[in-house]
């Protein structure tokens, strides 16, 4: 296995990577949904484990665990990522997991301007089509869910979803400076920062049940923590704007996870969707000669 590893192509190990960590991160919605805990003690005892997995499995990389200086870009990361954590838990719980999901991966659209702007990456055409036959496929996949109400979650679901835009961009930034070790920092403080906002409401409501303990445990050293490292190394090979697209594979993801959990079978706008979303990802990157 690690010799027909060794052989892929490094943008294609980074295709594989964040697939990889966007089917993980595709479980929260149904996680959050099926907890009865509220958002803020979900994003408290997730990030904690979360920040926990990271730290450990760092040190272990590392053998020695010695804090970068941070800069500007990289408080700005870990403030980006919070945010992203925290709006779309509350979002999830505020709105439907349709509008939290779709309204979060309008990131790639911004990312679009983003990227050749701080990066001075060139700016392709073929990622404005790619977004919008995502964003068409992932409205059918949607429909008949997408609904107005909810103003308050759909408004923090955006909020993630620019978050989110910005923290890849972060993210990278770091990488093409040579500081790429700021950005695993940057998530261990984004995390802990979290636990910090969300302790200060919920300190006084931190019992779990086993069953509870479970799932934030999953969710915080799984769904987030390993999926990060993962995603992390993926960036290597891919751009901002390209692990944003390739992240949409999530709300594909979700409803099999919502079926597998909740028995709700999609409708057939939703596979039609799903499809669309599918091979508009693979389209634009299995065309792309791989550096």
């Amino acid at each position: 296995m690690k010799l027909i590893w060794s052989r892929v192509p490094l943008h294609y190990k980074g295709l594989i990577l964040i697939s990889t960590a966007a089917f993980l991160w595709s479980t929260s919605g149904l996680f959050i949904k099926v907890l009865k805990l509220d958002a803020l003690q979900i994003s408290f005892y997730r990030s904690l484990f979360a920040g926990l997995t990271i730290y450990i499995l760092t040190s272990l990389h590392k053998k020695s665990f010695r804090v970068p200086v941070p800069d500007i870009i990289s408080v700005l990361s870990s403030f980006s990522y919070a945010g992203i954590l925290i709006f779309f838990v509350v979002a999830n719980k505020l709105t439907t997991s349709a509008n939290a999901i779709f309204l979060q991966f309008t990131a790639p659209v911004y990312l679009l301007f983003l990227e050749p702007l701080f990066l001075k990456t060139k700016f392709q055409f073929r990622n404005v089509i790619t977004v919008i036959v995502t964003l068409f496929g992932m409205t059918l996949f949607f429909f008949g869910k997408l609904e107005m109400g909810g103003i308050v979650g759909n408004l923090l679901a955006i909020l993630a979803g620019i978050c989110f835009a910005f923290f890849s961009l972060f993210n990278k930034w770091n990488k093409v400076t040579g500081k790429a070790e700021q950005s695993i920092y940057s998530v261990i403080f984004g995390n802990f920062l979290v636990v910090v906002v969300a302790g200060l409401f919920v300190f006084n409501k931190l019992n779990l049940t086993p069953q509870e303990f479970i799932i934030v445990l999953y969710m915080g050293v799984v769904q987030i923590g390993i999926s990060y490292i993962i995603f992390n190394v993926g960036l290597n090979y891919a751009s901002a704007t390209e692990s944003m697209i390739i992240g949409m594979l999530e709300a594909v993801f979700n409803p099999i996870w919502v079926f597998i959990g909740l028995g709700e079978v999609p409708s057939i706008y939703a596979i039609i969707g799903g499809a669309i979303v599918l091979s508009a990802i693979l389209i634009h990157n299995l065309l792309k000669r791989p550096e």
